[in-house]
């Protein structure tokens, strides 16, 4: 059996920034454990499937351990595959997804995503995040742990022991702060997931958005992901939904060979 693949650099201008992504477009579901195994081949952040159906496709996403619920730039990744290398016809996708309909279009020379928000509740800090990273402003929860910090230099500076974070509960932790050039700046750590550090992690924007726009009383904001690739991510609060838009480019084009 021979199978497409692409690989997609999401949430980047260029080949080599943002967040790789491997997409793999299907006629029907394989087993789970066969995604799993290509996931866990592909050795990126997020590997995507998606199938047709009747109102647009279904996607799913597996990191190289285990499927999630939710993947932004794996999702991004896919659109672009749609629309500007299978030549998809319609001004939207609608992907059906584990967390609901997510939505796709394109505005202008970007990909716009709608997803659900998350908004985040103030918690108890976990005593193995003050250890990695020092005691922050705040910390918040929602699928992932949100630790806000005075300055961007702590964030930009940050090198977290991954053992401590991979003993967490939620998926990771993102780690915020205000910025000079940006409304704010993140870095998102997954390690239990077999992502130490996530390059540009679209779907912690749908907490991370709900929360600084409220902090800067903006709905529209433009944040940088500080990781070694780093990427730029649009957002904007839009009711119960966040609109989340970047850039992508194709690296590779390739056949998986089963």
């Amino acid at each position: 059996m021979e199978l497409p693949l692409y690989q997609i650099d999401a949430f980047a201008n260029h080949v080599f920034e943002g967040n790789p992504a491997a997409v793999c477009p299907l006629s029907e579901w394989l087993p789970v454990e066969l995604m799993q195994n290509i996931a866990q081949e592909n050795n990126l952040a997020e590997t995507a499937f998606f199938v047709p159906t009747t109102e647009g496709f279904c996607i799913r996403w597996f990191t190289p351990l285990k499927e999630v619920d939710l993947c932004g730039h794996a999702t991004l990744a896919s659109a672009y595959v749609l629309f500007s290398i299978l030549n998809y016809d319609q001004p939207e996708i609608l992907f059906d997804s584990k967390s609901g309909i997510l939505r796709v279009k394109r505005m202008n020379d970007m990909l716009e995503m709608d997803f659900p928000a998350q908004t985040p509740s103030v918690c108890e800090c976990p005593s193995q995040l003050i250890e990695a990273f020092g005691q922050p402003l705040e910390c918040l929860k929602a699928e992932d742990y949100l630790l806000v910090f005075e300055d961007e230099k702590m964030i930009l500076e940050a090198k977290p022991d991954f053992s401590l974070l991979s003993e967490v509960d939620l998926r990771g932790v993102a780690i915020t702060a205000r910025s000079k050039k940006y409304d704010f700046v993140a870095r998102v750590f997954a390690p239990k997931y077999g992502i130490n550090e996530d390059p540009v992690t679209g779907s912690v924007y749908t907490q991370l958005v709900p929360y600084w726009s409220e902090k800067l009383n903006k709905l529209d904001l433009h944040a940088r992901q500080v990781s070694s690739r780093g990427g730029e991510v649009f957002c904007s609060m839009a009711g119960d939904r966040v609109k989340i838009s970047g850039k992508a480019v194709k690296y590779m084009e390739a056949k998986i060979s089963i």
